[in-house]
């Protein structure tokens, strides 16, 4: 049985220029894994925190050198010789290591990093595709998933945070319908999104793309976006509401002031009642599939009375609500705030929590979409953990851009290998 010889990091860029963390992961065997942290722009509260050196000038405090000295002086030591096939004694002792909530001593960056590469060298090690290994160890937790290509959310238009002060809203979705195989989806996105752009150039707007591929036109108000994507899908073969459905990533969070919303859409501040009655609004037009943080991340009570209006003819998804938490995952099965989870590995930390957090969603008869962030790397980790846990969809922005590509690329290369162990 091989064991872990040595763990190293070293500090890389991700997709927006800005540092992050990379960590190798030896094996006596001499085999090697690699695998980095994403980090995120638009960050909940309660997330676990990315160490970052914001006492250097160096990158203008955005620096991770903290962090990889963390994993090489005390993370990367603490697992030596542990067999890297039992990633939950490895990402516990991680946590015992750290001993903070939020991962707040030595960095959720540098947790996460580790805990991903000794699950690559897990997978090495049992001599398994990465996805069948997260499979085994989502099983391990009490988790039964069906090992498909989840529905792939395109990002096709970015707001937000993510955008260029474009728009308020942070995400406009295509979503492909989840009966058509992953190939055909794909497929459809792509030319959508193609089409998307003609649109914008024809119309004279902005179409260069934001954080996550999408494109940033300067369109008046967020409905514009919505009435860009139909005319744009009308000028392809599919048709909304058969080959492909609607979706936004509000992030409502980034427009929340002194308990107001401020949107374009509207001439004046809305309270939460008035943001409501503007989402039934949209809903009516466009029929929307999906909604993600509709309302600040503690506004509990619009968030039930959201889900009480349109019960289960919309996905409503939470992300900075629930950060991967599984203190606000449970209060939010018990007060019905949402019916889908957003997962992200790096808001908690390591790939045994996510995965207590994915049981516990499924549980609850939740949805499950797995996620990138807007700092990507060319890691394809997370599409094989979508993969692994059965999630029911993946986000990872528009089908653009080298670090979004590399992980639709490698669901197509899973799809490859299912089908050929199907026949």
């Amino acid at each position: 049985m091989a064991k872990i010889a040595r763990i190293w990091a070293r500090e890389i860029l991700d997709s927006r220029g800005l540092p992050t963390v990379e960590a190798a992961c030896q094996l006596d065997s001499g085999m090697l894994s690699v695998s980095s942290a994403p980090a995120g722009t638009s960050t909940g509260t309660h997330e676990a925190l990315e160490l970052r050196d914001t006492d250097s000038p160096r990158y203008l405090g955005k620096g991770v050198l903290k962090a990889v000295g963390n994993v090489n002086s005390v993370l990367g030591p603490a697992l030596v010789g542990i067999d890297p096939s039992n990633q939950q004694a490895s990402d516990a002792k991680l946590i015992e290591i750290d001993g903070t909530e939020n991962k707040s001593k030595y960095g959720a960056n540098a947790i996460l990093a580790v805990s991903q590469a000794v699950c690559k060298a897990g997978s090495m090690e049992q001599r398994l595709p990465l996805y069948m290994w997260i499979l085994a160890l989502a099983q391990q937790v009490g988790l039964k998933p069906v090992v498909r290509v989840p529905t792939p959310l395109f990002n096709m238009i970015n707001g937000g945070l993510h955008g260029a002060g474009n728009l308020d809203f942070q995400e406009f979705h295509v979503i492909p319908a989840s009966t058509k195989p992953y190939s055909q989806g794909l497929q459809m996105g792509v030319e959508i999104y193609q089409t998307i752009g003609e649109n914008l150039a024809r119309r004279g707007a902005i179409h260069s793309v934001g954080n996550e591929g999408g494109y940033a036109p300067n369109l008046f108000t967020n409905a514009d976006a919505l009435e860009v994507f139909v005319e744009s899908i009308r000028d392809t073969k599919y048709s909304i509401g058969r080959d492909v459905f609607l979706g936004l990533d509000v992030a409502a969070d980034s427009f929340y002031k002194d308990g107001e919303y401020i949107i374009r859409d509207k001439s004046s501040p809305l309270d939460d009642n008035g943001l409501l009655e503007f989402y039934k609004s949209l809903n009516n037009q466009y029929h929307l599939a999906l909604i993600e943080d509709p309302f600040q991340e503690d506004a509990w009570e619009s968030w039930k009375k959201l889900r009480e209006t349109f019960q289960d003819q919309v996905t409503v998804v939470g992300d900075d609500l629930l950060a991967t938490n599984p203190k606000r995952v449970q209060k939010a099965i018990a007060e019905n705030a949402c019916n889908a989870i957003l997962v992200k590995p790096n808001q908690i930390g390591t790939v045994t929590e996510t995965l207590k957090v994915i049981k516990m969603s499924r549980d609850a008869g939740w949805k499950v979409i797995t996620s990138h962030r807007s700092g990507e790397t060319n890691d394809t980790f997370i599409a094989d953990f979508g993969v692994g846990t059965g999630s029911d969809y993946v986000k990872f922005g528009a089908p653009a851009r080298g670090e979004r590509v590399a992980k639709y690329n490698r669901l197509s290369s899973i799809e490859g290998e299912l089908s050929r162990i199907k026949k």
